[in-house]
Parts: C-alpha cells; sequence; structure tokens
C-alpha cells in the first residue's frame, strides 16, 4: 500500500519485490503494527520523508533461512558521529527510518538492514509482538527516562500506554490513566490493566512521574502541574501539538520535562527480553493490508483499545 502523497489515500500497488542489498535481509512480512507516527507521516505532519513510500515500522517478519525477525522505526545509523559513538544513536544526524526514509511493513515484502533487526522471542506470536516493536519499546525507554517514582500517570491510553502499564506494574509502581473527557471504554481498559485510577482531568493525587504519549501539546503544563516537587514529565511521541505558554513555577521545584527521541538497539534488545517474563499482553485488532486505510482512519478517530496491525 503506496503513499503518494501527503494527505493523500494509501493505494494498493504491485511493486517488484525488493532486492537486498549488501548487509540487508529479506523478509516476509508477517505482521506490521500501525502507529500514530504512521498517521503523522501520512498527514504530513513529519515532512520530508520519501515518496512513494510503503509506511509501517513495526515489522515481524520472517527471513529465508526461518528465522523470525522484529524491525523497528530506527532502520540506519552512520556509526561515526558523536551520537553513536557515545552510545546515543539514536540522536545520529544521519539516521534514516523505516516507514519514513526507507519503506516499511504496509507489504508482502520488506528488506532491511540486517545489523537493526531484533530476533524475537519464541514465546511471543506474530500479531503481539509487532506493537512492541514500536509502541512497547518507545515506551519502555520512556518509563526508564521517567526514573524509579512510585506513582506514575499515563496521559493517552493507546498502543504504547497499554504494554507501558503492565510494565509499570510488575515493577511494583501505581499507575494512573488520564483520558479524553467521557472516554469510558479506555478508563475501563486502563482499569482492567492495573491502574488504579482512569479518567480525565486532574488525578487523584500528586504523581512522580508522567508519561504524555498523546500529541497534544496542552498536556505538558497539566503534567507538570501534577507531578511533585522533583518529578519527571516525559514527551513520548516523535510529533506534538505546540506547547502553551505556562508559568515558571509549573517547571519549578526542580521538576524535569524531557523528550524521548527514536530509540537504540539496546532498547530493543533489553525490553524484548523483558516483555515475555512479564508476560506483556498485548491486544491486536488485525486488519488485512488492503485495508489499511481503514486501520489509520481508526486510529486517528481514537476508536482504539491496545493497538492496530496490518496483516498481509
Amino acid at each position: 500500500m503506496l503513499l503518494d502523497a501527503a494527505g493523500t489515500p494509501l493505494r494498493p500497488a504491485e511493486i517488484d519485490r525488493p532486492r537486498p542489498a549488501a548487509g540487508q535481509v529479506l523478509l516476509r512480512v508477517r505482521a506490521c503494527g500501525v502507529c500514530r507516527t504512521d498517521l503523522h507521516v501520512a498527514d504530513g505532519e513529519l515532512p520530508r520523508s520519501k515518496l512513494p513510500l510503503v509506511l509501517g515500522h513495526q515489522i515481524v517478519g520472517e527471513a529465508e533461512d526461518g528465522r523470525r525477525l522484529g524491525v523497528s522505526w530506527l532502520g540506519w545509523t552512520c556509526g561515526e558521529c558523536r551520537y553513536c559513538r557515545s552510545g546515543r544513536e539514536n540522536l545520529c544526524d544521519r539516521a534514516r527510518f523505516t516507514g519514513y526514509d526507507l519503506d516499511g511493513g504496509y507489504a508482502e515484502w520488506a528488506v532491511a538492514d540486517e545489523r537493526y533487526c531484533l530476533p524475537l522471542p519464541t514465546e511471543l506470536g506474530e500479531l503481539e509482538a509487532a506493537p512492541l516493536l514500536c509502541a512497547g519499546l518507545i515506551g519502555y525507554r520512556s518509563l526508564r527516562a521517567a526514573g524509579d517514582g512510585e506513582r506514575l500517570g499515563l496521559y493517552g491510553f493507546g498502543a504504547a500506554a497499554h504494554i507501558v502499564a503492565q510494565v509499570a506494574r510488575a515493577e511494583g509502581r501505581r499507575v494512573v490513566a488520564i483520558t479524553r473527557a467521557g472516554d469510558e471504554e479506555a478508563q475501563a481498559f486502563a482499569r482492567s490493566l492495573g491502574a488504579e485510577w482512569a479518567g480525565s482531568g486532574a488525578p487523584p493525587e500528586e504523581l512522580d512521574a508522567a508519561i504524555i504519549f498523546a500529541p497534544a501539546g496542552e498536556l505538558v503544563p497539566a503534567a507538570l502541574a501534577a507531578v511533585a516537587k522533583g518529578g519527571t514529565v516525559v514527551c513520548a511521541g516523535i510529533h506534538m501539538s505546540d506547547l502553551p505558554a505556562f508559568p515558571y513555577e509549573l517547571l519549578w521545584g526542580e521538576r524535569v520535562l524531557r523528550s524521548v527521541a527514536n530509540l537504540t538497539r539496546r532498547d530493543g534488545e533489553e525490553f524484548l527480553a523483558l516483555a515475555p517474563r512479564i508476560p506483556v499482553r498485548t491486544q491486536v485488532e488485525a486488519f488485512p493490508l488492503e485495508r489499511a486505510n481503514d486501520a489509520l482512519a481508526k486510529l486517528r478517530a481514537g476508536d482504539v483499545r491496545g493497538a492496530l496491525a496490518i496483516v498481509p
């Protein structure tokens, strides 16, 4: 399913099977998670993508030798810049990203740099593994960035939050979920995954940390107001609407406001080893490849409980 231009629907297309170059692996796509970043690319909120483009960066694929490999957002880094040399390859200025600079997994076949493919645990099925490759990995990196505080708030309860809630609960943390007003279904879903409280507006007590998954800049002052002194607010999305002005008092008290950018291969290795031990259970609704536009529309409408995936 090809994206020809920002703001246009994906179109079905028959193209040549990709040929792996040196160091690449050819994968038969078994499932590909649908991510909000796909929406940002399709809608032109993340400009300068490759066009025409195959979206999708949560690829569960089978190599010709039978290995099951996962392909995530980080598709290539230079290995030479100061970020790469200091263990921060997620900040590489020359990085190339799957489903943005490189064709992704909304297709029957894909190629990927083998160095950036992640071996998938045998315990994980194809559908349940797909959301772990971005929602899970970015959620895991965000949770580590949030620190070790006991009281954690999750703003927006979608694919990433429904995974992070399980990891946080396994670590003995208390979780609350903040959703859009009136979204009782999402609130019930959060409570079913161990959230002590789920609702809209201010949480019932101060938080030690908050992670914002919703791409809404107006949530930043709200989250800062909700965390205790010394607390951390993590912005987990690759795109967010502009932040409104807010009084310095909300940041004062050694509160920390930070973003999470991309991910590293080490994040992937750590999280995919951890997920089966918890165990993380993903809730995934599958769409056939030809209905990729329907999956994107469902995500845009916020009508998702858990995660979505494309199945060729």
